[in-house]
C-alpha cells in the first residue's frame, strides 16, 4: 500500500465500481473524492462535486459495464462537471470498456461503436485514458489523447504460478485471442493450444477443433471477457474430448450476462478465476469462482501519470 501525501491528486468514482474506486484509494493512501452521483425523478443523471478540483490532477474511475448506458453517461457528465469545476487535469479510468466488442464494420452497414465511445469521452473533455484488457488493441488509435492499457496478465499468471500446477497447456478460445494466451503460456512457461471456432451469430458458438497438445494436461482456458459463457461452455466440452485431465477458465472482465452463471455452474471445471474490473452480485458468486483485484495494479498506474513516469515499467 502506499502512502500518498500530494494534495493535487484526487480519485472519484461513479456508480459502476465504487468498491474498486475505493481500493484503489486505499492503496494509493488518499480518500475518496468526495461527489454524488444520483439521478432526477425523471431519470436523468444528476452529478455534484462535493470538494474542489480546481488545478488538481483528477482520476475517474468508472468502467462502462452493465447497465452500460447509464454508467457511459454518468461517465461523460462526471468528465463536464470536473471540467468545468477547472480541473487542471481529467484522466478517465476504464477498468472495463463498454462496447469495445464493435471496433469494426464486420458488415455492411455496421456502426463502429467502440470508435464513437472514444469521440464521446474525448468530447466531454477527458486529457487521458487507462484502460485494462480492452478487447481490440487498435481501440488505443482510436483517441487522439494519450491511453494506458493495462494489463491483468501478471494478476491472472501469479495466480496459476502460485498454485503450483503441472503439464499446463494454456488455450486461446479463437484466433483473436492466440496473443493473450502467448503471454500466459510464457508467464508460466506453458505450451500453448487454440480453438477453431466459428460464430455464426452474436453470442453463438461453433467448435470446430483443437489445435494443440491437450491430453492428459491442464488446460487453462483465458479470454479477456466471459459474456454468456456460451465459448466457455463449449470449450471446456471440447478439451475433456480431447483428454485434457483439469480444466479452468479465466478472464479479465466477468460480464456473466444471461445464461452464464446457470452455464459455468454446469461446465466441466475446476475454477473459473477472474477480476474485479467489473462488480460481480453475490447471486452470481458461485462457489469455483475465484476474483482477483487489479486495485494495486492501477494505483500504481495512477501514481505513475501523476507523477510522470513510465507505466509501461509495470510489464516488465
Amino acid at each position: 500500500m502506499l502512502t500518498y501525501r500530494d494534495p493535487s491528486l484526487k480519485v472519484f468514482t461513479g456508480n459502476a465500481n465504487p468498491e474498486l474506486a475505493r481500493a484503489i484509494a486505499e492503496h494509493i493512501g488518499i480518500p475518496l473524492g468526495r461527489a454524488e452521483v444520483g439521478r432526477f425523478s425523471d431519470g436523468e443523471i444528476q452529478v455534484k462535486v462535493l470538494e474542489s478540483v480546481r488545478g488538481a490532477d483528477v482520476f475517474v474511475i468508472q468502467p462502462t459495464s452493465h447497465p452500460v448506458n447509464d454508467h457511459l453517461m454518468e461517465l461523460l457528465i462526471m468528465i463536464d462537471a470536473l471540467k468545468r469545476a477547472s480541473a487542471a487535469r481529467i484522466n478517465v479510468v476504464m477498468p472495463y470498456y463498454g462496447y469495445a466488442r464493435q471496433d469494426r464494420k464486420a458488415r455492411a452497414r455496421d456502426p463502429i461503436t467502440a470508435k464513437l465511445v472514444a469521440n464521446l469521452i474525448e468530447r466531454a473533455g477527458a486529457d487521458r485514458v487507462i484502460a485494462m484488457d480492452l478487447h481490440a488493441m487498435q481501440i488505443q488509435g482510436f483517441f487522439d489523447i494519450p491511453v494506458d492499457h493495462l494489463l491483468a496478465l501478471p494478476i491472472l499468471g501469479k495466480y496459476f504460478a502460485d498454485k503450483g500446477l503441472k503439464d499446463i497447456v494454456v488455450v486461446s478460445p479463437d484466433h483473436g485471442g492466440v496473443t493473450r494466451a502467448r503471454r500466459l503460456a510464457d508467464y508460466l512457461g506453458a505450451s500453448i493450444a487454440i480453438i477453431d471456432k466459428r460464430r455464426p451469430a452474436p453470442n453463438v458458438v461453433e467448435v470446430m477443433n483443437i489445435v494443440g497438445d491437450v491430453r492428459g494436461r491442464t488446460a487453462i482456458l483465458v479470454d479477456d471477457i466471459i459474456d454468456t459463457a456460451g465459448t466457455i461452455l463449449l470449450g471446456a466440452e471440447a478439451l475433456r474430448r480431447e483428454g485434457a485431465e483439469r480444466i479452468y477458465a479465466a478472464c479479465t472482465h466477468p460480464v456473466l450476462s444471461g445464461p452464464a452463471v446457470e452455464r459455468l455452474r454446469n461446465a466441466d471445471l475446476e475454477e473459473v478465476v477472474v477480476t474485479d474490473t467489473i462488480p460481480v452480485p453475490e447471486e452470481k458468486r458461485l462457489p469455483n469462482l475465484r476474483i482477483l483485484s487489479v486495485a494495486p495494479l492501477i494505483a500504481e498506474a495512477i501514481v505513475r501519470v501523476h507523477e510522470g513516469l513510465s507505466v509501461s515499467k509495470l510489464f516488465d
